[in-house]
């Protein structure tokens, strides 16, 4: 669980982001997961984006990849889910040092 400092620090590191995960009219699928629990293995820090075209709820999905990959959501705005998660692999955790100095 995240402090509310650990997610303010969180949020202007993503401010300037990219989405790099779109969740699109095929929904939340397996092969999306895949794609996020890779990007957030790389980089611990991402953006999802909902299209307009998907039927998906930003909540729903927040709480299913909260469950599902063991992400945390640091901030739902708009079509836009931001999500962190320590790396798996050493070399990758450049944030979450940072984050755990974080009181």
């Amino acid at each position: 669980m995240l402090t509310s400092k650990q997610r303010a620090f969180l949020k202007s590191e993503a401010h300037h982001l990219k989405p790099i995960v779109q969740i699109g009219k095929n929904g939340l699928n397996d092969q999306i997961k895949t794609s996020i629990r890779q990007a957030l293995d790389a980089r611990e820090l991402i953006k999802v984006t909902l299209l307009q075209n998907t039927d998906e709820d930003i909540h729903e999905v927040a709480e299913i990849l909260e469950e599902e990959i063991g992400s945390d959501t640091v901030l739902k705005i708009g079509r836009i889910i931001i999500l962190y998660k320590v790396s798996s692999k050493k070399e990758n955790r450049k944030l979450s040092p940072k984050v755990k100095a974080i009181q």
